[in-house]
């Protein structure tokens, strides 16, 4: 469901013992190792980086959420009967700290949890799958691809947007995944750099099977164009390729 009303319990909120929630759903993971498994999403709002081709866009250029009570966010996956696997996503869930209290509730209840992150913050919480997605230089938002036509984000995105020490600290803490976002056959240079980099940092060991490529897009028409591609890059490489099946099911529909 999209979450548009704040919750009313004062004294909870006034003790920081809340997330500010866009969406809480129940779907099919679209992405990853986990594609096709019934999963509740806990979509948080806010994030420190600005792709310009970002697909939850009131979660980062123009954040919209309600501020909301862990106890609630527990009730509401709980109805969800037929689901055990909490996808804990955003936005950049990490920049909250309430999300560990979030993950350690989940994990005294029995759920696997998946954190999508964008590998630049860190925090020790049990995790169950790490889904890394390292942001490439094709996501900065210049002036021209600024959804906003501003231009302000571009430096600090391209700053920010890969930090090796978090992302080899990632690898060696959580079963991982590293999930990059394909513009293009360009995009592999870097690809294979970043991959190079966090197999030197890291003292696990980062397979080929553990590198994902996902074609760019948010709705089908846009899938339909990279598709094919990212799969026979996919193929070259010896990576392997991840769909977005949810755009696939159900396009650009908001709660999938």
């Amino acid at each position: 469901m999209p979450v548009n009303t704040t919750s009313t319990d004062s004294e909870e909120i006034a003790e920081g013992k809340t997330l500010p929630i866009n969406e809480l759903f129940y779907s099919l993971q679209g992405e990853g190792k986990l594609a096709g498994v019934p999963s509740i999403f806990v979509r948080t709002s806010g994030c420190n980086l600005r792709c310009w081709f970002c697909d939850s866009y009131h979660t980062s250029w123009e954040p919209t959420h309600a501020r909301m009570v862990l106890d609630d966010i527990i009730e509401e996956i709980r109805t969800y009967e037929k689901a055990k696997h909490v996808v804990l996503t955003g936005g950049e869930p990490l920049i909250h700290d309430e999300s560990v209290s979030l993950l350690e509730r989940l994990n005294e209840l029995g759920y696997h949890t998946t954190v999508e992150t964008n590998g630049t913050i860190y925090h020790d919480a049990p995790i169950d799958l790490a889904s890394i997605s390292p942001k490439l230089s094709s996501s900065t938002p210049t002036h021209e691809k600024d959804p906003k036509g501003e231009g302000e984000w571009a430096e600090r995105h391209e700053k920010q947007r890969v930090d090796i020490h978090v992302l080899s600290a990632l690898v060696d803490a959580y079963e991982s995944q590293l999930k990059f976002v394909v513009t293009g056959p360009a995009d592999l240079q870097e690809i294979e750099r970043i991959v190079n980099r966090v197999r030197d940092a890291a003292t696990t060991t980062v397979s080929n099977s553990d590198v994902l490529l996902m074609p760019e897009g948010a709705t089908q028409e846009e899938l339909d164009e990279r598709r094919n591609e990212v799969a026979e890059l996919a193929m070259q490489y010896g990576y392997q390729y991840t769909p977005r099946l949810h755009v696939d099911l159900w396009n650009d529909a908001p709660g999938t």
